[in-house]
């Protein structure tokens, strides 16, 4: 078993205020048998979220805390993490409970074993059948679009190696789907099972639009093959148009005049079918462009408020 190693904990955190001391009374006695920090990464917060974790960071130097000017997102969040962590092995968590900060010790045995990746497997989801429904399409899809294998039932809660980390830091790139770039390293991997229970306090903060979103940003960051989609279905759509306008020459030519006379239902379907397949392959090349246009303008990823802690 290695020693001497130094373990962090990263919490992304948006308006949480009711779960921040739930969380460590819960974490602390399972990370303190070690050499550790736990970095709390407040997303823009509007509620007491800063202010809980603030009476913690005076009372004990081992949690630190960094707080966004606005909310930018969770994997944002995570990004920041991953670039103020010292740790040799590095957790990320979330604050709401729904991953039971006890695991963390079977991880890090995983990790002692060799594994520099170690994922949370969800084995029961205790959440509602649409959302359950909606992730296990949304892997599928990813899976069958991208070349690389993304876990099923997987989330945000894992552990990985320093090595790893040091890979994610060196990415160029700013719209991340940090799920699949954990993945795409390639690195020796392992997994932990465990029953994923309800949130003991609060709402989601992913509703049907961020998760619509989060979707999005993942197939369009591990794949390529919408846009050939997009082409196919021009390719489709131009061998249907020319073998409608060679049956529509070939009556009006050879068939008298009662039976070429073309009825407003034809038009209505053929416009609805290749306007629907326009703005379908427009929707498809642009979320291509606007993640293009993201990555030229450059802006840093995050605007820090505030530093708790933190060398």
């Amino acid at each position: 078993m290695k020693k001497d190693f130094l373990l962090s904990v990263i919490v992304p955190v948006y308006n949480e205020e009711g779960n921040i001391r739930a969380l460590l009374d819960r974490l602390l006695p399972v990370v303190e048998k070690y050499s550790y920090e736990i970095l709390f990464i407040d997303d823009g917060s509007s509620d007491g979220t800063r202010d809980d974790i603030k009476t913690f960071t005076s009372e004990n130097k081992h949690i630190k805390l960094i707080s966004f000017v606005r909310n930018f997102s969770h994997q944002t969040a995570l990004t920041c993490g991953y670039e103020h962590v010292k740790g040799d092995a590095v957790i990320t968590i979330d604050a709401d409970l729904q991953d039971p900060p006890e695991l963390i010790d079977e991880m890090v045995m995983k990790w002692h074993e060799g594994a520099k990746v170690v994922y949370a497997k969800r084995t029961v989801r205790r959440e509602s059948f649409f959302k359950i429904a909606t992730a296990l399409a949304f892997y599928k899809l990813i899976n069958i679009l991208s070349d690389t294998h993304i876990p099923y039932n997987v989330g945000d809660f894992r552990l990985i190696d320093r090595e790893v980390v040091t890979m994610l830091n060196s990415l160029p790139e700013h719209s991340r789907f940090l799920r699949g770039l954990v993945a795409w390293g390639g690195f020796p991997s392992s997994y932990v099972t465990f029953e994923r229970n309800e949130r003991t306090h609060g709402e989601t903060h992913y509703p049907v639009k961020k998760m619509v979103g989060f979707a999005l940003s993942g197939i369009v960051s591990f794949s390529s093959k919408p846009l050939r989609f997009a082409t196919y279905m021009g390719f489709l759509c131009a061998v249907l148009g020319f073998a409608g306008i060679g049956y529509a020459i070939t009556r009006r030519l050879f068939l008298p005049h009662e039976y070429w006379v073309t009825g407003w239902t034809t038009i209505f379907v053929a416009i609805m079918f290749f306007g629907g397949v326009q703005l379908l392959t427009i929707g498809i090349i642009g979320e291509y462009i606007a993640r293009i246009y993201t990555e030229l303008q450059n802006r840093p990823q995050f605007l820090v408020k505030e530093k708790v802690n933190i060398d």
